[in-house]
């Protein structure tokens, strides 16, 4: 765990370096956008790699989590970090409520895969049906540049933001190799029968790993939204 950390460290302070460093706006959105990258590989990474449960619906946790930033701020006037912490919230809240309904019935496999590209396609219908999501239109965040409302006059800001996000993907990832959940996790992965034979829960290990994923997922959906000011119902 130590090693990890400390990787976890350098990695950081590269990242420093490069907002340090960085002058060209299309490098630091180079930067910002391979950040970005990572972040939504890691957040599927949780529930695919180390739970084995392969989906094909993480567009939803996604989708609720810049839908959430977005009427957050708009509709509940709220400030955009505590529209953030909503916004991870309410994705890992959808992504328990997938859970239940999908784990409890033991879909597993293709079956859960599928399930969750069924889920991701009614949030898409619903997105572009209901009036509180802006319909077909989508929705569009006021232009207040000022890291207070997380709105950054550079890449700058948030290439720090995302590399933040990040980190902390990478601290959790560190931490599910080496606890005794992650242990957990990646022995439901390998053979879900011979886990319940020791004792291991599997209904409630992937519970929790599919909350965590959406939750990370969420946080990705709602960073976009603040990049790009603009919900478009496509995504």
């Amino acid at each position: 765990m130590t090693r990890d950390l400390l990787q976890i460290a350098v990695f950081a302070a590269a990242i420093a370096g490069l907002i340090a460093t960085l002058d060209s706006g299309v490098w630091l959105t180079f930067a910002m956008m391979a950040l970005y990258g990572a972040l939504l590989a890691q957040a599927w990474n949780i529930l695919g790699g180390f739970g084995g449960q392969f989906s094909f619906g993480h567009a939803l946790f996604f989708g609720v989590g810049a839908y959430a930033q977005v009427i957050a701020q708009v509709t509940w006037g709220l400030n955009a970090w505590a529209a953030l912490a909503v916004a991870v919230l309410l994705a890992a809240a959808v992504g328990a409520g997938v859970g239940i309904l999908s784990f409890r019935y033991g879909l597993k496999g293709s079956y859960f895969a599928l399930v969750t590209l069924a889920f991701a396609e009614v949030f898409r219908i619903g997105a572009v049906t209901f009036d509180f999501t802006g319909g077909g239109v989508g929705m569009m965040l006021p232009l207040n540049e000022s890291p207070a409302n997380m709105q950054f006059a550079s890449r700058r800001g948030y290439l720090a933001l995302i590399g933040a996000m990040v980190v902390a993907a990478l601290v959790l990832t560190a931490w599910l190799r080496h606890s005794r959940f992650g242990a957990r996790l990646q022995a439901v992965r390998d053979n879900e029968d011979a886990a319940s034979a020791i004792g291991v829960d599997p209904y409630r290990t992937k519970l929790a790993a599919i909350t965590l994923s959406g939750g990370f997922m969420g946080a990705a959906g709602s960073f976009y939204a603040q990049v790009y000011q603009y919900i478009d119902p496509g995504i």
